[in-house]
């Protein structure tokens, strides 16, 4: 489930939930993260929630910067979140002119 990425690594990451919502969280340890979540160890979210599948994962050169990514993704509305995720960068750019 998890990319390659070195563990103390920080990083960014999306995963799509059983009901369908996005789940934006940050870690240093994505392996054991998704690990606690699968576990349903790691936030009541996705104990009531299960992830299905990780969507994307955005490497930060630390974790302050993960945890202020994190913040302003959690802000975005959904269509801009599910844009990004998609990779459709015109409609990214186009919900960012819209601030929807």
């Amino acid at each position: 489930m998890a990319p390659s990425v070195s563990r103390g690594t920080s990083v960014v990451y999306f995963l799509r939930l059983r009901s369908g919502m996005l789940y934006i969280g940050c870690t240093k340890n994505l392996e054991q993260r998704l690990r606690d979540h699968a576990a349903g160890w790691a936030c009541t979210t996705t104990k009531n929630d299960p992830a299905l599948v990780l969507l994307r994962v955005e490497p930060q050169a630390s974790f302050s910067m993960a945890r202020r990514r994190e913040a302003q993704l959690k802000r975005w509305s959904r269509p801009k979140k599910e844009a990004l995720v998609r990779g459709d960068l015109s409609r990214l750019h186009e919900l960012s002119l819209s601030h929807d």
